[in-house]
């Protein structure tokens, strides 16, 4: 399932990709970067994650690791070889990355989040991140 929005400012909209499984939390999530001004994709798996990344360009994804349907690193990897400009931002309630060796299986990992992270906070941290990306791109 994939759910696009478009928001529109004088400059171009930062541009995120979603990917969470929880429908509600991607949601609030969403809605969170579009009061920031951005243009945000959800994501439900892996299989439309990896169509969305084909279909539109992203500055920044914010990238649950561990997803109900299909596989985070693969999606990773496709954002690595199809966007590698994306900065990847990922989100998980495991301890299996905490050790840091994300940056080792995902080169565009730019920092791990827990999940429960303020949605606010996250939204701030994308923002950031994709104005990074859009600017080196753009």
């Amino acid at each position: 399932m994939v759910k696009s929005s478009d928001h529109h400012s004088a400059l171009a909209p930062v541009r995120i990709l979603i990917v969470q499984s929880n429908a509600a939390l991607g949601a609030v999530w969403q809605r969170h970067m579009q009061r920031h001004g951005a243009k945000v994709t959800l994501c439900g798996d892996s299989d439309s994650a990896v169509q969305a990344l084909e279909d539109f360009t992203f500055d920044a994804i914010v990238l649950d690791l561990v997803l109900e349907r299909g596989n985070g690193l693969t999606v990773a990897d496709v954002a690595a070889f199809r966007q590698p400009w994306a900065n990847v931002l990922c989100v998980t309630d495991s301890s299996f990355f905490s050790d840091g060796s994300i940056f080792n299986h995902c080169a565009t990992a730019r920092l791990t989040l827990n999940r429960d992270v303020p949605p606010d906070e996250l939204a701030d941290i994308a923002s950031h991140y994709g104005e990074q990306s859009a600017a080196a791109v753009r």
